[in-house]
Formats: C-alpha cells, sequence, structure tokens
C-alpha cells in the first residue's frame, strides 16, 4: 500500500515545517505537486499548550496549507535518536509516500531535536531505499525506495543556504500557517494568555521571521524567500530556470 506524494517533510516538532518551509510547501502545491508533512513528536515539552491543543493546531494549519496527508510519528520529544529503531519507523513513511525530494530539518539549530531529527531524516531516507531493511505499513511489507534529493530547510540559526524559495507570492499564507499555531506564536488573542512567555511567544519573534525571510530574497533579489541546504549537487536542465 502507498500514498505517493512528490514531496515528503520531516518536522521535529508540529510547527517546525509551517515557521522554515511553509511558504515552499505552498508554492509547489499551487504549481499542482503533492505534499505531505510527518511530525516527529508531538511537541510535549513545550511550554505553552499541550498535545491535544497542538493536534488541533496541526489540523487547522493542515487544511491552510492544502497538504495530502500529515501524520504524526509519536517519538518522545527531546528524546528521540537517530538510532535503529527510529530509522525504521521513518523508512516506513519513506516507502509509503515514496517522495521524489525530502524536506526536513536544519543541520543545526538552537533547539537540540532540530539537528537529531536532520540526522534522523537524512539516515533513514538512505536506509529505506535498502531492500533488506523490512518494513510493514498496515500489516504489508513494503518495498524499498530512497527519494531523489533531501534538502534541509533553515530554522533559527542562521546557515548560508545552499539555495533559495521565492515565496513572495505565498508569504500571507505562510504567517497564516504559522498563525494557526495559537499556543505557540503572537496573536491578539494570545498576547493576553496567563501562559508563561516564551522565546517564540513574543510580537518580536514572527518579526524575526519576517527579516529572515527579506533576508533570504533580498539575497536573489525577491521580496520574500526560504534557504535550504543541500546533500548533494544541484544540478539544472536550463541555466534559465535559475532566477
Amino acid at each position: 500500500m502507498i500514498q505517493k506524494v512528490d514531496i515528503l517533510v520531516f518536522a521535529a516538532h508540529p510547527d517546525d515545517a509551517e515557521l522554515a518551509c511553509s511558504g515552499t510547501i505552498l508554492k509547489q502545491i499551487e504549481l499542482g505537486r503533492t505534499v505531505a508533512i510527518v511530525d516527529l513528536t508531538a511537541g510535549e515539552l513545550g511550554t505553552r499548550g499541550t498535545p491535544e491543543i497542538r493536534a488541533q493546531e496541526s489540523a487547522d494549519a493542515t487544511k491552510l496549507l492544502g497538504l495530502t496527508a500529515r501524520y504524526n510519528a509519536g517519538f518522545a520529544d527531546g528524546f528521540f535518536e537517530s538510532d535503529k529503531e527510529h530509522c525504521v519507523k521513518l523508512a516506513s513513511y519513506i516507502r509509503y509516500f515514496q517522495p521524489e525530494i525530502v524536506l526536513c530539518n536544519a543541520i543545526d539549530d538552537r533547539h537540540p531535536d532540530h539537528g537529531k531529527g536532520s540526522e534522523l531524516a537524512s539516515r533513514a531516507c538512505f536506509l529505506a531505499g535498502l531492500r533488506k531493511i523490512e518494513t510493514t505499513w498496515e500489516g504489508n511489507t513494503q518495498t524499498a525506495w530512497r527519494p531523489k534529493n533531501v534538502y534541509h530547510y533553515i530554522q533559527d540559526r542562521y546557515i548560508q543556504p545552499d539555495f533559495i524559495v521565492d515565496i513572495s507570492g505565498q508569504w500571507a499564507g505562510k504567517l497564516a500557517c504559522i498563525k494557526a499555531f495559537k499556543s505557540q506564536f503572537y496573536t491578539d488573542e494570545t498576547a493576553a494568555n496567563a501562559e508563561p512567555q516564551t522565546y517564540i511567544s513574543g510580537k518580536g519573534f514572527l518579526e524575526f521571521i519576517e527579516a529572515r525571510a527579506k533576508e533570504f530574497g533580498h539575497a536573489i533579489g525577491v521580496t520574500y524567500g526560504e534557504g535550504f541546504t543541500k546533500e548533494k549537487q544541484v544540478g539544472v536542465r536550463d541555466l534559465f530556470d535559475l532566477i
């Protein structure tokens, strides 16, 4: 059994994808491509909100994004590792969705789970292509599958991008997807929230997200951009594919 998509996004926490690459997701879907997200954890260690609240927020963001599917792997927030058990679990998602491209967490970041999620997803993408590793989906044996490319989105810490996607036309949609996570990020409604303030809950954090998008956009001569790093050389068929 498969549900093939063009792009599969792995995110250590609900909202990682929205913050870092939702503009790219929206753009690809507008171009007719299919996208699914697998959140590795429920973000249960987050200072604000609860797993149940964040699950509903994820569902709200999923509708805004227009995803084909979204799953939660159920790994332990703060404690998952890039070991056999976790790799095999992620390999089953890769074989189920059979993506051509995988997007995953930043290779290094402020939150340790982001770097760990990056390593785990990258390793699972390779292992999913080895036919002697056995995985199942709803009791059915899966066939090996390896994505053509794995790209890492950039999160809190600045990383020099290998390429930047123009999301100028998707900025408003990206911001709406981020704000779907009302327990985590600033809105007029959450400004008066009695829960503790955090690094990401203030208005300044959303201003930083916009500033980063403008910085990446400026680098390629557009208004807003999202940056990615690559694992292997990126090829083009036509020089005019480049901005």
